[in-house]
């Protein structure tokens, strides 16, 4: 048996961990970018519906005190965050008619 990743109560969620919990955004935009449409897709509908109860745990900690399991839990969603433009709005990984334009974020937001 592996090692929970997740907080106890997320185990379904635990299959998109590695690739998905990323801690910066620039990370979790290369791998929107990345993978295959399909695996937004499917990384979207298997988190989404879980999102709110996420949400609500992550809600009842103190932000500045996450352990990593939490944290990931954080990445995930914000992972979620990123992908569901892909999925809902632009129906592919880049934004359409863009070329090669690419925003630089130059720090991450604080916690």
């Amino acid at each position: 048996m592996t090692e929970r990743q997740l907080p106890e109560g997320f185990s379904e969620l635990e299959q998109w961990v590695d690739d998905w919990a990323l801690p910066t955004r620039a990370e979790r935009y290369a791998a929107r970018l990345d993978r295959p449409y399909d695996d937004l897709v499917a990384f979207y509908d298997g988190i989404a519906p879980h999102a709110e109860r996420a949400i609500a745990y992550l809600d009842g900690l103190d932000v500045n005190n996450l352990d990593s399991a939490a944290k990931r839990l954080m990445n995930m969603l914000f992972s979620m965050i990123l992908v569901s433009y892909a999925v809902n709005i632009f129906k592919q990984n880049r934004i359409p008619d863009s070329g090669a334009a690419f925003f630089e974020m130059v720090a991450e937001p604080a916690l």
